[in-house]
Order: structure tokens, then C-alpha cells, then sequence
């Protein structure tokens, strides 16, 4: 039976050019669930994020996940706010994760076919990725992500200036990986968004986590006056 993947923060703190963007954190994280990362701009929300998927160097404490740090790397996915397209049409794309996973080509082309079909893109599996446009590109890449099946799914504001049916689109993706197993943490600032996916809340501000809890209690009772604030659209600092 495979083991649960959970992840254990310890005083982490990151600094840049001597200003601390975020810690001390001491965090426990489940191994299931969709936690939404919330907080006003500056709040370190990207940067808890890039910790977590070990893409950025922290000045203190550490990170521990539940398995091997080559397995947890394996066993991880992240999608970044600007989509990053591969030079290469979109079967390509979708493909690449595989190939390297050394996937049997029957495998890769029956992946692919199924994956691009979901993302609505069946009819462009040669078209240059580059040139999709900016919701076809989110879609892609998270197409791309899941399609390896990752055991924890980062996402870093996946819907921001898209319009509404890619964001619908995505949110559908979202569910789905979700019921089928993936644990997802993601960055938002669409309070609508986060109470329609949110299985559970960090609020950060300034580099630190404010608060923490489901999103049920979150939204409708929020336990600090930062958080009320934030809620109701106030500026926050």
C-alpha cells in the first residue's frame, strides 16, 4: 500500500537581500485535500508555494515530506501563473511528461488523444503551442501536469485574467483530479473561485500564516479581523 504523502514545515523562513518574504512557518500538511492559499498581495503566497515544490531555497528550518526527497519530487507537479509552453505543437506537449517517464509510445498516443479530447483539443494536437491562446495555454499546462498522474498538484493563480468559460473549463480539470485522488494546493485571489474549490484555508500575511482551517469556517467565520477585512475587500496589510 502506498504511504500517505504528507509535509512537515519547521521555522521555515526565506530572505531576500535581507528582507524576510516569508516565516517563520511551521505548518503540517494532510495528505489529501484541496487547500486554498489566500492573502493580499506581498503576502508570500507564491513563495510558500515554490517551498513547498523545493524551487526555492529557504535562508532557515526545513521541509520534510512523508517520503524520499527523490520521490516527493516525482510524486509532484506545479503550474505556474503564466503558462510554459514547450516550442513544440501540443501532442508534443502533452507527451513530453511521459517520454520521460518512459512511457511505450501505444501508451503515450492513447494518453495524449485522451487528455487533449478533455482539455478540448483534439483538433489541435499539431497546432504550435505557443500560439494557443491564453486559456488554451492554461489548459495545456495543466493538462500536461496531470497527465502523470502526480500525487500533490501546486497551482500558482491558474485562472488569473482568463475569461469566464476557461475558467469554468479549468475548475471542471480541477474537480476532477481532485475526486480522482490528487491532493491540490493553489493560489487565488477569486474569493468566488476559493469558495467554490476550497476544501480547506491558509490566509497569509506578510510572510506568515494568519490563520488556518476549513473553508466553510474560513468564509463564514473568519477568526481574526485581517481575515473579516480581507473578506469583505478591504485593504489588508
Amino acid at each position: 500500500m502506498t504511504p500517505p504523502m504528507t509535509a512537515s514545515l519547521k521555522d521555515v523562513v526565506v530572505r531576500r537581500r535581507g528582507k524576510t518574504v516569508l516565516g517563520p512557518v511551521n505548518l503540517d500538511l494532510a495528505a489529501d485535500g484541496f487547500t486554498v492559499v489566500l492573502g493580499p498581495n506581498g503576502a508570500g503566497k507564491t513563495t510558500f508555494l515554490k517551498v513547498l515544490h523545493g524551487v526555492e531555497r529557504v535562508s532557515g528550518g526545513s521541509v520534510t515530506w512523508s517520503l524520499s526527497d527523490a520521490e516527493a519530487r516525482q510524486a509532484q507537479a506545479y503550474v505556474f501563473q503564466s503558462p510554459i509552453m514547450l516550442r513544440r505543437s501540443v501532442r508534443q506537449n502533452l507527451a513530453y511528461p511521459l517520454l520521460l517517464l518512459g512511457y511505450e509510445k501505444a501508451q503515450i498516443a492513447q494518453q495524449v488523444a485522451e487528455w487533449a479530447q478533455s482539455i478540448g483539443l483534439s483538433d489541435a494536437l499539431d497546432f504550435p503551442a505557443p500560439r494557443l491562446s491564453g486559456g488554451e495555454k492554461q489548459k495545456l499546462a495543466l493538462a500536461r501536469a496531470l497527465i502523470r498522474k502526480p500525487r500533490v498538484l501546486f497551482l500558482d493563480e491558474p485562472c488569473a485574467n482568463l475569461d469566464g468559460r476557461s475558467m469554468r473549463d479549468i475548475e471542471t480539470l480541477l474537480a476532477a483530479a481532485r475526486q480522482a485522488g490528487t491532493r491540490i494546493i493553489m493560489t487565488t485571489h477569486d474569493l468566488g473561485q476559493a469558495r467554490r474549490l476550497a476544501g480547506d484555508v491558509l490566509f497569509l500575511i506578510k510572510g506568515m500564516v494568519h490563520e488556518q482551517g476549513p473553508a466553510a469556517t474560513f468564509f463564514a467565520q473568519p477568526s481574526t479581523a485581517e481575515a473579516a477585512s480581507f473578506l469583505k475587500g478591504d485593504i489588508v496589510e
